[in-house]
């Protein structure tokens, strides 16, 4: 008696099962993109930083604002950016979805320019838009 219960259980199951293997709506959320951000960020990791973006505003000293770099410029330029630079600290202050398809994240990082003492501050600005069920980065600013 207690087989047939146990399979209408595993026949109700399975679509719940098989639902849970697809990457969850979770997956593609915008705290995790900011986190994913932050984390590569921290580790200097600027192909992690752009992530599967294709092209990417960038508007950080050394980079021209006026319009989007491809991913490999994109990366080269942050690579440069973050080089001279020790982390001390990066912290998300804002996660915002602004309109359907469009977020923004902000971090405030404070850190040292290698070989000084001297901790500085800046504010990074980072807009992303959801594009295949994931965030990705679209802009990248920052401010003193």
């Amino acid at each position: 008696m207690s087989s047939p219960w146990l399979t209408l259980c595993c026949v109700m199951l399975l679509p719940t099962a098989g639902r849970a293997q697809r990457p969850a709506a979770a997956t593609g959320t915008l705290s995790i993109a900011a986190q994913r951000a932050k984390t590569a960020w921290l580790a200097h990791d600027a192909p992690g930083v752009v992530g599967q973006s294709s092209s990417l505003v960038l508007q950080i000293p050394g980079a021209e604002p006026s319009s989007p770099l491809g991913r490999a410029q994109a990366i080269e330029l942050l690579v440069r950016y973050l080089r001279p630079t020790e982390e001390r600290s990066l912290d998300i202050t804002a996660i915002r979805e602004v309109e359907p398809g469009k977020g923004f994240v902000e971090l405030t990082r404070r850190y040292v320019v290698t070989g000084t003492s001297e901790q500085r501050h800046e504010t990074l600005y980072l807009g992303f838009k959801r594009e295949a069920n994931e965030w990705r980065l679209a802009e990248l600013r920052n401010a003193p």
